[in-house]
């Protein structure tokens, strides 16, 4: 009798706590009083329960991992009652023989339920994606929490054409906050911002239309999709990968309470969240809403986000920005005389413009600011342009040190203001790239009806020769009546070279019959020409996103002239069509012969310095800097003596000479493998982006492997599931003490036929070029020039 009694003493003085279930079948509850009362998913990757979100205040949630959930060591990924928390007794989240889930608060009122009617429903079930689902007894789901989600995305839940995903109040409040992701009227994926006094869309960028920032309208699924592996795919068009991506992590998507969309990743071992990818990261300032009205937001690297109230104004609530600021004077809107206008340096607001004039002066502008409802006026003068933004309300706005306007705050004439108050300059750099974006839109405004009026003039005051181009001006209009007027003039400026029809081409290519080569910007077919040239012959995929390549490649190309560079010998723009005429490579692309034993050591070289030189060119010697955005094996074509030539810049962007950074690329552009990290990490683009690409192809070029296949190629050594970029770097760091590596990383193709020194240094050339932080790659000019060291010695 010893024995027994001694285990029912264990178990009255240690009672064992109740394993977590794997489901909660009919008729059963949950209760918040019991911390194990837990639903785990089968490979225990996620949990839900009862999850304290305030003083004896529980929200019933889901959450990553299986242990007990609290606010310290874990982050909800949904939840049933955000706005309505239960108390912390007596509370119970019940399956009823209904097959209604409900939570009611201390067993009295319900404050959630699913609103489900089914005799079949068998049981409540998380499963191992974290949704948590009503099953049914042929196992369909009546009711999952994936069709519901609070603030969060997780990894294989599509967000549906009617998914809201809506961010907390704040850290530590967990009801519905101010921001909001969906699909607007137009099927595009819209951040928006809902205050307490207005509400307004912030990305994409409100002051482009979609198709700028290649966001596709004409999508009636209006889905949106991430993979485990940290893709994102949207209907419309939008697309990003992680910083981590190709790697199968716990991931979440996420509307923050500050407004920014986070992209985050779990660590395993350290069970810490890290930021893999954010919609905002040098122009947080940019999201709506941030500092309420009548304030202003500024932005520091290292401080982040601060915000103000702007002259003659303070605060409405000292401990929530969000009900921004209040006039601390009397606005008399009798008179017009007992009101002023001063002046404030580094300002501007963004929306609630009741009027925008053009062409106007800085006294007709104060005038028509004179009305009651008038806030305010930003007004701003660009190449003689000047505008005036007359504000009913000043909300989103930014302290801008870059900024040129100025904006004219409306005051009491008893306010009295300092200098300083006045013209103090922010430290803060909330980003520039905005302002020229939106300066730019507005030059676009203006900038027609003087390009318009100096045209006619041009032609009321020309002689016979200018009569005469411009009726080669109009036939060559007629042919192309989808082309804007002022593009098609900066073509026949650009372009020397010459136009064909497109029954020219047509008849080249044989009806399109002899196809070399395809890519996302077209198919390339062989023509011969009417002088019995061959060239290679690009159709443009259809007449719209066509017609920017198009507009693009004319522009770029035609003006371009190096070795290395792929050359233009024509186009034709005719109706819906659009075509560019190269010359022919016979070898084809890089990428046709990288298995091939025709490209040995010495041709190799040729590549890699030729490519280089090619570059070096676009980026520091043209007259414009040009970006290629899309360097890979198939860009790179080889003529008849396997010298290279650098082709295919329908992605290409111009770049001002001395700003070095282009603010313009608001999308993923180029190739997965060969992108470089700023593309997913939301930095602004630079050369460096090329340089990386060109050491992923060298890299390539060298080992003969595919970046994207090392994994499954090396299946059988240590090296599995490393990259290509890491792998070779690893060989290398063993080469130190041991020169033999060097051998294990060349293409086995070569059969030890190669300059071992000149090998090495392409090596390390190539793994410079692919560093992460860009500012350590080297420019594509010192690139040349370390490929060359040893000739130049």
């Amino acid at each position: 009798m010893a024995g027994p009694v001694w285990i029912l003493l264990i178990f009255i003085c240690f009672p064992l706590s109740s394993p977590a279930r794997p489901s909660l079948p009919r008729g059963s509850s949950l209760s918040v009083e019991d911390p194990s009362d837990v639903l785990v998913s089968p490979g225990g990757a996620f949990s839900a329960g009862f999850f304290r979100v305030g003083k004896n205040a529980y929200s019933f949630a889901i959450w990553h991992g299986n242990s007990s959930c609290t606010a310290d060591v874990c982050f909800p990924v949904w939840m049933a009652n955000r706005d309505l928390p239960v108390n912390g007794k007596g509370s119970m989240l019940s399956l009823l023989d209904s097959g209604n889930l409900i939570l009611t608060d201390a067993g009295d009122s319900t404050v959630w339920s699913t609103s489900t009617v089914s005799s079949k429903v068998t049981k409540l079930q998380l499963n191992e994606t974290g949704d948590l689902v009503l099953v049914e007894e042929n196992g369909q789901a009546l009711w999952q929490s994936f069709d519901f989600p609070t603030d969060t995305l997780l990894p294989l839940q599509v967000m549906k054409r009617d998914t809201v995903l809506t961010s907390s109040r704040s850290r530590s409040n967990y009801s519905a906050g101010f921001y909001r992701l969906y699909f607007n009227d137009d099927n595009v994926l819209h951040l928006m911002f809902n205050g307490h006094t207005y509400s307004s869309s912030y990305w994409p960028y409100p002051w482009t239309q979609p198709s700028q920032q290649y966001r596709f309208v004409y999508n009636t699924t209006r889905s949106a999709l991430l993979d485990p592996l940290g893709h994102f795919l949207s209907s419309d068009n939008y697309t990003f990968l992680s910083s981590d991506y190709g790697v199968a992590l716990p991931r979440r998507l996420t509307v923050d309470p500050d407004g920014n969309l986070r992209l985050y990743s779990l660590d395993n071992v350290t069970r810490n969240w890290s930021v893999t990818w954010q919609a905002f990261s040098s122009i947080p300032c940019f999201i709506h809403g941030v500092c309420g009205n009548n304030s202003l937001c500024s932005y520091d690297p290292f401080m982040g986000r601060s915000c103000s109230c702007i002259p003659g104004y303070e605060r409405v609530n000292n401990s929530d920005w969000s009900f921004g600021c209040k006039p601390i004077f009397p606005l008399s809107c009798e008179s017009s005389t007992d009101v002023k206008f001063v002046k404030v340096l580094y300002m501007d607001f963004y929306g609630y413009d009741y009027d925008h004039v053009v062409n106007t002066t800085l006294k007709k502008c104060r005038r028509r600011c004179a009305i009651c409802s008038c806030r305010g006026f930003q007004y701003t003068s660009n190449k003689g342009i000047n505008e005036c933004f007359l504000k009913i309300e000043l909300v989103n706005g930014h302290n801008l040190p870059s900024f040129s306007g100025e904006f004219y705050l409306k005051l009491s004439k008893s306010m009295h203001l300092t200098t300083e108050q006045l013209q103090k300059r922010t430290p803060y750099n909330c980003s520039s790239e905005g302002v020229k974006m939106i300066e730019r839109t507005y030059r676009q405004k203006g900038n027609s009806g003087v390009v318009t009026f100096m045209l006619w003039f041009a032609i009321a005051v020309a002689g016979i020769e200018i009569l005469l181009v411009f009726l080669v001006w109009f036939f060559f209009f007629r042919d192309q009546q989808d082309i804007t007027t002022s593009s098609h003039n900066y073509i026949l400026a650009a372009a020397g070279f010459q136009r064909f029809t497109y029954d020219e081409l047509k008849k080249a290519t044989q009806n399109f019959s002899k196809e070399i080569g395809r890519g996302g910007g077209g198919i390339v077919y062989r023509g011969i020409l009417p002088d019995n040239r061959v060239a290679a012959v690009k159709l443009l995929n259809d007449a719209t996103t066509g017609e920017e390549d198009f507009l693009a490649e004319v522009s770029i190309i035609g003006k371009l002239n190096h070795m290395n560079l792929i050359e233009m010998w024509g186009y034709c723009a005719e109706g819906k069509y659009r075509l560019l005429v190269y010359e022919y490579m016979e070898h084809g692309s890089l990428s046709e012969n990288l298995s091939s034993t025709e490209l040995d050591w010495s041709r190799r070289f040729n590549i890699a310095v030729g490519t280089a030189k090619g570059l070096s060119y676009l980026h520091e010697e043209c007259l414009e800097w040009v970006l290629h955005c899309d360097v890979k094996p198939q860009n790179i074509l080889l003529d008849s003596e396997y010298q290279p030539k650098v082709a295919d810049f329908g992605l290409s962007k111009l770049i001002d000479r001395g700003k070095g950074v282009n603010s313009e690329f608001s999308r993923i552009r180029g190739t997965r493998g060969y992108m470089a990290p700023e593309w997913v990490s939301n930095l602004p683009i630079t050369s460096k982006v090329d340089v990386y690409s060109y050491g992923i192809v060298m890299l390539e070029l060298v080992t003969g492997l595919n970046p994207a296949s090392v994994h499954s190629i090396w299946s059988g050594e240590d090296v599995k599931n490393i990259r290509l970029v890491t792998w070779a770097r690893q060989k290398m760091q063993e080469s130190i003490s041991n020169l033999s590596r060097v051998d294990e990383i060349v293409d086995p193709k070569l059969v030890g036929n190669y300059d071992k020194k000149k090998m090495e240094i392409l090596i390390q050339v190539a793994l410079k070029c692919v560093e992460e932080e860009r500012d350590a790659r080297p420019t594509m000019g010192q690139v040349v020039e370390m490929l060359l060291q040893d000739e130049n010695n």
